[in-house]
């Protein structure tokens, strides 16, 4: 790390690393030899189609997605998707039963933490279908309200044949997170889904995107993610979506589904090769640059084991925090996130005096978010062991 350079553990836009920054730097000034730089070269060149059809196959190939499904780019993020998944799935689902009552068709939410509640409250004020909470975090949490765990298996009432199932694999704001194994009471309920040949099963994996494999990621209809945590700048939103929620919005909006506006229909992005209008150029090509130095150095092989190193360092030490009365983990034992990492720290005072020394220690974005206050550490991709590493340290020396 250069002088001038800070360590960042903000939830985004966070880090990326400073060798795509400045490959990337080059790229602004001369992209590929063009003489134009990448933030003004045509998005319909043969050097930028290029460049987005590599971002397309380095995603495929590392997460391994099947031909079954299509890669997507577009714009909006996360809080876009929370829109769009509704009205193209509520499409899909008028194609398959024009004849069905809207108050019928239900629309199964798991409410795990502040993300996945906004976007059941995107969908209950969308309409089209009825929202069904499959399972809500909060009374199952150590003071009732609180989002602070993922139920178990007993916990999920799942509709017969919703229209989507949405989930939200890791929620930065509460630092809760599904657990990726599969025997552990925090991992997503598989089992449970209705046994339909293609459940509208929905991931927002915006927050852990790229930093390890994806789970029974075939048996999504749709999985998006917002660029700015793991992947690139903010701007970028990246969609894999089965073929079959591809479908013709048009034809079901004549049948009574709500109208879907041509820049989120799946089907448009898809046929357009994500070129319908001018995408977020420079964000895709700083992307490409990020994916590339991952495939080098493992893919998300080596990134889920370092991430987990950095996350078991981190909630070590708080947990020596906690016995010492000067830490607080927010979330339960077995559901935190190894992406956002969120505490409290005890004391009248206290928070501002541990953000002040890492501040002077070259330590930036500590501050949780405002809706829940305390301490979020951010460890996403970009941020080096030996970053983590400085952190650890500092937190010793603040409960010595």
């Amino acid at each position: 790390m250069s002088d001038s350079r800070l360590i960042n553990f903000g939830a985004g836009p966070s880090a990326l690393p400073a060798s795509v920054l400045q490959e990337a730097a080059q790229g602004l000034l001369n992209f590929n030899g063009t003489g134009i730089g990448i933030a003004e070269i045509s998005h319909r060149s043969k050097e930028f189609t290029a460049c987005i059809a590599e971002l397309e196959a380095q995603i495929r190939t590392q997460l391994d997605v099947p031909q079954t499904h299509s890669i997507l780019f577009t714009q909006g993020g996360g809080t876009g998707q929370f829109s769009a998944v509704v009205l193209n799935l509520l499409a899909r689902y008028r194609l398959l039963h024009p004849d069905v009552p809207t108050d019928e068709i239900a629309l199964d939410y798991v409410v795990t933490g502040s993300w996945s509640k906004k976007a059941a409250e995107e969908a209950r004020r969308l309409g089209g279908g009825r929202v069904n909470v499959a399972v809500d975090a909060r009374p199952y949490s150590k003071d009732g309200k609180s989002f602070d765990n993922i139920p178990g298996p007993d916990a999920y009432s799942f509709s017969s044949d919703p229209a989507l199932i949405y989930y939200c694999e890791n929620e930065t704001v509460d630092g809760v997170e599904f657990s990726h194994d599969p025997a552990s009471p925090a991992s997503f309920p598989f089992h449970l889904l209705p046994k339909n040949a293609l459940v509208p099963l929905v991931a927002d994996y915006s927050s852990s995107f790229m930093s390890r494999a994806i789970p029974r990621l075939a048996d999504h209809a749709v999985i998006y993610a917002g660029a700015q945590k793991n992947i690139g700048p903010a701007g970028l939103t990246i969609l894999i979506v089965r073929n079959d929620c591809l479908v013709d919005v048009d034809a079901a909006a004549k049948l009574g589904a709500t109208p879907v506006p041509l820049t989120f229909s799946y089907k448009t992005i898809a046929d357009s090769k994500s070129l319908y209008n001018t995408p977020s150029v420079l964000a895709i090509y700083i992307s490409g640059l990020v994916l590339k130095r991952s495939r080098e150095l493992g893919g998300v092989k080596y990134y889920e084991e370092v991430n987990r190193r950095k996350a078991d360092k981190l909630y070590g030490v708080i947990k020596e925090g906690e016995a010492k009365g000067v830490f607080k983990a927010k979330v339960k034992e077995g559901s935190g996130s190894l992406m956002n990492i969120v505490f409290d720290v005890i004391g009248d005072g206290a928070e501002a005096k541990f953000i002040s020394g890492a501040e002077e220690r070259g330590m930036r974005s500590l501050k949780g978010h405002r809706s829940v206050g305390g301490i979020r550490i951010s460890l996403y991709n970009a941020v080096t062991e030996e970053q983590t590493d400085v952190l650890i340290e500092y937190m010793k020396e603040f409960l010595a």
